[in-house]
């Protein structure tokens, strides 16, 4: 039995936002505003709503158009939405001003971040521009160097028991020394009360770090394991290696988006280098000093302002189908 703990990655996934969840996000910039309150200012552009004497305009309509990336097919129907979420933020924002939430310390503090990040990321975004996009022979390099993504891509298939950790006590793990299969340990989960789930699920060597990719191949059949990810634990047994090799053709779009948000990344942090480089910085006390080891990090604000660079995964390309 090998126990391996990895990592979960967790994609994100496009989706149509309704009114409320539209208003949602618009709540930060809600807050960011409400350092203005004091007094009243004569808005720029048409017109196209009032809320208590305050003005909403086609300005303020376009840009959060234009930041919601609406096609243009669609901008009749997003135009109305967007209004109405507009709409609401002014109400939330007259609202806080009238409580004085605009007051609280920790809103006060969570504005100055929110304007610090603008104005960084606009600064980054202004000092690296236009990134050129990879062309098709680095493209077609990186495929090639990379077998173990693409052309030597395997499917590994599984079966595997999922307890909660706390139950992964030193009884189970000699029954998953001993065990000749997944079923052996089934039972005996059924016989001492241990509540668990079957799953069957199937894993390509991309989507896995290569560590484990490559400990993965060299079990025989039937091996069992064990990962933990957080409160639940798998109990796991491959049944099957399969090859499934990707195409160039196939892979290419997410190997040239990879290498682009890469290059962005690397802009960045170059950008930060040097402007660590060029500044005096002391660290004061000892809770604040970095470890002499440790890199400096990129800044929150290089990840927004680069198109989520810092979300490169060195791995490679991975969850390719």
């Amino acid at each position: 039995m090998l126990n391996f703990e990895i990592v979960s990655f967790v994609q994100k996934n496009k989706f149509v936002p309704s009114r409320h969840l539209l208003c949602a996000g618009l709540v930060l910039a809600a807050a960011v505003g409400l350092s203005a309150c004091g007094g009243k200012e004569k808005k720029s552009g048409q017109a196209l709503a009032s809320v208590n004497g305050e003005e909403i305009t086609v300005l303020q309509l376009n840009e959060e158009m234009q930041r919601a990336g609406v096609q243009s097919s669609q901008q009749a129907a997003a135009s109305k939405q967007l209004l109405e979420a507009l709409i609401d933020r002014q109400l939330l924002q007259n609202a806080a001003a009238a409580d004085k939430t605009d007051r609280d310390p920790k809103v006060v503090q969570a504005i100055e971040r929110a304007k610090a990040l603008i104005v960084a990321q606009s600064y980054l975004q202004k000092r690296i521009g236009t990134v050129a996009r990879p062309t098709k022979e680095e493209v077609a390099d990186y495929y090639a160097k990379h077998p173990e993504f693409f052309s030597n891509r395997k499917l590994f298939d599984m079966r595997e028991l999922v307890i909660a950790t706390a139950d992964l006590g030193d009884d189970l793990k000699a029954v998953m020394d001993s065990a000749k299969s997944l079923d052996d340990v089934a039972n005996w989960l059924d016989g001492h009360k241990v509540k668990f789930a079957r799953t069957q699920l199937a894993r390509a060597s991309s989507d896995l770090p290569s560590e484990l990719s490559a400990k993965l191949l060299a079990m025989p059949k039937g091996q069992l394991f064990v990962i933990k990810e957080g409160e639940r634990t798998m109990l796991i047994s491959i049944t099957e290696v399969r090859d499934s090799p990707v195409t160039l053709e196939v892979a290419a779009p997410q190997i040239e988006q990879f290498l682009f948000n890469k290059r962005n990344k690397d802009a960045a942090d170059a950008e930060l280098a040097r402007l660590r480089a060029a500044a005096k910085i002391e660290y004061l006390g000892k809770q604040a000093a970095a470890p002499a080891s440790a890199p400096p990090a990129a800044a929150p604000a290089a990840a927004s302002a680069t198109g989520s660079a810092a979300g490169v995964n060195e791995r490679g390309v991975a969850g390719l189908k």
